[in-house]
């Protein structure tokens, strides 16, 4: 990293004016590692990628998301595909990617141990929808895009709440949908990667991953779902049973869930998915937590699309040809010297 910039959203969040103070922390600790620094606050939702597009072309060779997930998600759109690497300071309500990364919550910790970070090239991936004036668009994803019952569940929140209540507000949502939510089946054709001949099944929720731990009580998730891998891993709930959805979820935070022929992981290079004929309204679609559209969908992997930074200590797996297998060692040594200057 030579000139990075640093994207937040400074309204957001409980504490505005505490997010301030963090984001002076992280720009102090890149300062010390004489890199130039760019402090960008984002005016709205809709220019976060603009703001990232023009910091690119002023020569920022790193972006640093500081939020949760919905920031990383709208600065990767403007990353994929670019010489430019992505790196994330866990600053939001959900921080999915931040945590399988294997960074701490603290945004200054999660700064000094970016700068021993490796540029890892990634997959990502990519989904497919109708927005709200029903015209095709896409969308690149980190950690998962959903349809049915999750998207339905981020179609429900409340932004100002959210503010207010922060991860409360969640948990409120959640234990509503359970018990109003009708959970309407549609239908998806799989392209799973054993066989090139479409699997088609009627599902009432389906979640196309791509990392393994969410962090919190939704741990290990998906087993074997990875930023690496150039296939997806996909949950499809076969059911509208309420009892069988609490007891998958009640079995992932105690870390004892498997699958099953109702709720089954399936190993996918493709996905789409479409409306029953006689559904009395479209399934909404998200990815990463934010709410794109309805159906139809296609949910696919758009391989090595990202520079992402990843921390030494995540994995040697995630190495990729950007860096040579002779610079491990050394880089270990930094990484280490680092974590031992603020332990």
């Amino acid at each position: 990293m030579r000139r990075v910039a640093l994207i937040y959203n400074p309204v957001s969040g409980q504490h505005p004016e505490r997010r301030a103070a963090l984001i002076t922390d992280v720009a102090a600790v890149l300062h010390s590692a004489a890199i130039e620094v760019e402090v960008i606050p984002t005016r709205s939702a809709e220019s976060v990628g603009p703001q990232a597009q023009q910091a690119i072309r002023r020569g920022c060779d790193t972006i640093l998301a500081c939020g949760g997930d919905g920031t990383v998600h709208d600065v990767l759109q403007s990353v994929v595909g670019t010489s430019t690497a992505l790196g994330v300071i866990p600053m939001g309500t959900a921080n999915a990617l931040a945590a399988d990364l294997g960074l701490p919550t603290s945004p200054e910790k999660a700064a000094k141990m970016l700068l021993a970070a490796t540029p890892v090239r990634v997959s990502v991936g990519r989904v497919f929808y109708r927005d709200r004036e029903a015209r095709e668009r896409s969308r690149y994803f980190a950690v998962a895009a959903g349809v049915g019952a999750d998207a339905f569940f981020f179609s429900r929140l409340n932004s100002r709440l959210k503010q207010r209540l922060g991860y409360t507000h969640y948990l409120i949502e959640v234990l509503r949908l359970w018990a109003t939510h009708t959970f309407p089946i549609f239908a998806v054709s799989f392209i799973e990667t054993s066989s090139p001949t479409p699997r088609v099944e009627e599902v009432s929720q389906l979640l196309a991953v791509r990392i393994s731990n969410f962090g919190g009580l939704v741990r290990n998730l998906v087993p074997g779902a990875a930023i690496h891998n150039d296939h997806l891993k996909v949950i499809a709930f076969k059911t509208r049973s309420r009892l069988r959805y609490l007891r998958f979820m009640a079995a992932v935070w105690f870390r004892r869930h498997t699958y099953s022929s109702t709720i089954e992981l399936v190993d996918c290079v493709t996905v789409e998915c479409r409306d029953l004929e006689h559904s009395a309204e479209p399934s909404f679609v998200e990815a990463d937590g934010e709410l794109l559209g309805t159906l139809p969908a296609r949910i696919e992997v758009v391989p090595r699309a990202l520079i992402l930074l990843v921390p030494l200590s995540v994995s040697a797996a995630h190495l990729t040809s950007e860096t040579s297998l002779s610079e491990i060692p050394r880089l270990m040594g930094l990484e280490s010297r680092i974590l031992a200057s603020w332990r």
